[in-house]
């Protein structure tokens, strides 16, 4: 990986602790660096469907109580239904290639709809939200 040099100013208990940091771990103070910033940058959108990285990407410019709508969302009861009926069917009889067709779009919507909740929830965090225990979140229809 090539590297690109930056100058920035640390107040000193910050860099006393990374010198003790370095120490104890036999790190360069640079490559702490580097890695505590890479770990406190929002999430890449790279590994993500191209077709959702424009929507992700514009998801970093939404204010919190937008990320918290969309990590709030659910699909909507209808669709949800149908996925589940088409599922069912799927189990014990074949698919005509139209409803092989539906279930695949209705599955795709269900995983974009999932990875945009994730990537809000993350955005959310990286800002400092709190983030409620898995247990505290509503139960999706």
């Amino acid at each position: 990986m090539s590297t690109q040099q930056i100058t920035i100013e640390l107040p000193k208990p910050v860099m006393r602790q990374l010198m003790r940091i370095a120490a104890a771990t036999h790190q360069s103070i640079e490559s702490l660096v580097a890695q505590s910033v890479l770990s406190n940058l929002p999430p890449s959108v790279d590994n993500a469907p191209s077709e959702l990285q424009t929507d992700l990407l514009a998801m970093q410019g939404m204010g919190v109580e937008e990320l918290y709508a969309i990590a709030q969302a659910q699909t909507e009861p209808a669709q949800h239904n149908r996925h589940t009926e088409l599922l069912q069917k799927n189990e014990v009889e074949l698919l005509t290639p139209e409803e092989r067709q539906e279930l695949s779009a209705l599955r795709q919507s269900a995983d974009h709809l999932m990875l945009r909740k994730a990537y809000a929830w993350s955005l959310l965090r990286w800002r400092g939200q709190k983030i409620p225990a898995l247990a505290d979140l509503p139960v999706s229809v």
